[in-house]
């Protein structure tokens, strides 16, 4: 991969070119010392993926990932020196189309860089996304005895987080339906994500926990590295296999799953992304009876996830966000 690195620290940038030097088929394009320069230098060449740091002069990095995903859409990994001591730029960023985000690797005296194997880790992983995406740019309440609610599910990846609370927004408070989320996050960041979820929302957005029956009124999203899957005893599990696709949770794994074991029929919703995760189990909810929605090019960040669903015929309708609440209140009070 082409790849960029936006940093105002002379050492942070030498770890990280340090770094991707160490990996095969991946070169660095261009350094950038803030925001300003990044989007210039996107703009100018746009990267296959961009590593940027948070704290800088003039434009942060949740500003630029902002602009750039605007003008110059690419994948971006947030690289910072504290993750969990900016957690909130860090949702911002992500919000506004990062990936993910990692702890930035430390330059040692000698010239050694430790604490590279997340950032390693996490390149890899957005490689794959990269290569497929054909566009660049214990239950705490038990429910096992009740009638199973209405269900809507939702996929999401890139400018994902922005785009699920646009969504939950609008939603009726009290209503017989159950939302169950997945969004491709890191275990390390989904709690927190629940929680700046439901900070913007106002609603209580919990991070489903294993074997757990999602009930009328829940918003649950995916919380681990497996993949969140729907039992035949309508149960919400985690799971290593399939452990060939590397999205993590995966979207077509978890709607594949709804489509086998719910008994009802819902909404099922793909929305902003890289890659096409997603778009082979909204075409089965669809084959199912589901009412199936994807998301509008002029509201993703990237498009790629809600084309490739387009693509296959796997969507009933095509709208923005704001369009979407009033699709789905009208479907589940049918």
């Amino acid at each position: 991969m082409r790849i960029g690195i936006v940093n105002d620290m002379r050492a942070a940038c030498e770890a990280l070119r340090r770094v991707v030097d160490s990996l095969p088929d991946h070169t660095i394009v261009w350094t950038a010392v803030d925001g300003v320069e990044a989007i210039a230098m996107a703009k100018r060449d746009r990267p296959d993926l961009i590593l940027m740091d948070l704290i800088m002069p003039h434009v942060d990095g949740a500003q630029a990932t902002r602009q750039i995903m605007a003008s110059a859409p690419c994948a971006i990994l947030v690289v910072t020196a504290t993750v969990s001591g900016n957690i909130s730029l860090v949702y911002d960023a992500m919000g506004y189309g990062a990936l993910d985000a990692v702890d930035t690797p430390m330059l040692g005296p000698a010239g050694e860089v430790s604490g590279a194997g997340a950032l390693v880790e996490k390149i890899g992983t957005i490689a794959k996304i990269v290569g497929t995406t054909s566009d660049s740019r214990k239950t705490s309440r038990s429910a096992a005895g009740s009638a199973p609610p209405r269900l809507v599910v939702v996929g999401a990846s890139t400018g994902g987080p922005k785009a699920i609370s646009d969504l939950l927004v609008p939603l009726p408070r009290d209503w017989n339906v159950a939302v169950v989320i997945v969004q491709h996050v890191d275990v390390a960041f989904s709690q927190g994500l629940a929680k700046w979820l439901s900070d913007r929302t106002g609603r209580a957005v919990r991070v489903a926990e294993h074997g757990q029956h999602p009930i009328a009124g829940d918003v649950l999203m995916a919380g681990t590295n497996d993949h969140l899957v729907l039992s035949k005893a309508r149960t919400l599990e985690y799971r290593e296999e399939p452990k060939e696709v590397f999205f993590r949770p995966s979207v077509d794994v978890f709607f594949e799953s709804v489509a086998e074991n719910w008994p009802h029929t819902g909404v099922a919703i793909l929305l902003t992304g890289m890659g096409r995760d997603g778009a082979k189990g909204l075409l089965k909810l669809r084959t199912r009876g589901w009412h199936t929605i994807a998301q509008n090019e002029a509201s993703s960040i990237v498009w790629s996830m809600p084309k490739a669903g387009i693509d296959l015929g796997a969507a009933c309708e095509v709208l923005a966000i704001d369009q979407m609440s009033r699709s789905i209140v009208a479907r589940m009070t049918l």
